[in-house]
């Protein structure tokens, strides 16, 4: 991913901090004049799913991420990129070495794009 894609996943007025999935969608779906449950019909899911999907308190399945991003003319690889940040801040939030896990992980996938 290159900087300026990267920057664009912040969220300004989150001061910095990356915008949630859930964000990201809600924003786009508003933006759009979508509703959700007109979405949720689109990923075969009920709307009160969907909804817990926007507020961060479900994680969609990686085709449903795909299809959103279809459905809501956005960069697949935006979408994939803010919804894998979720799921990996989920996994590490309470480890107290997640920073140190993290830079590991990174060395083991940049020794594969070799």
């Amino acid at each position: 991913m290159d900087y300026l894609l990267y920057l664009s996943i912040f969220d300004k007025s989150n001061k910095g901090n990356p915008m949630s999935f859930g964000t990201k969608i809600r924003e786009l779906r508003e933006a759009k004049k979508l509703l959700q449950r007109e979405l949720a019909a689109k990923l075969d899911i009920d709307t009160p799913m969907f909804s817990k999907i926007e507020r961060g308190e479900r994680q969609a399945k990686r085709e449903q991420v795909i299809l959103l991003a279809k459905l809501l003319e956005s960069s697949q690889e935006d979408f994939l990129s803010v919804w894998l940040a979720d799921k990996l801040y989920e996994i590490l939030k309470d480890e107290p070495n997640a920073a140190i896990a993290l830079d590991l992980t990174k060395y083991e996938l940049s020794k594969r794009k070799k």
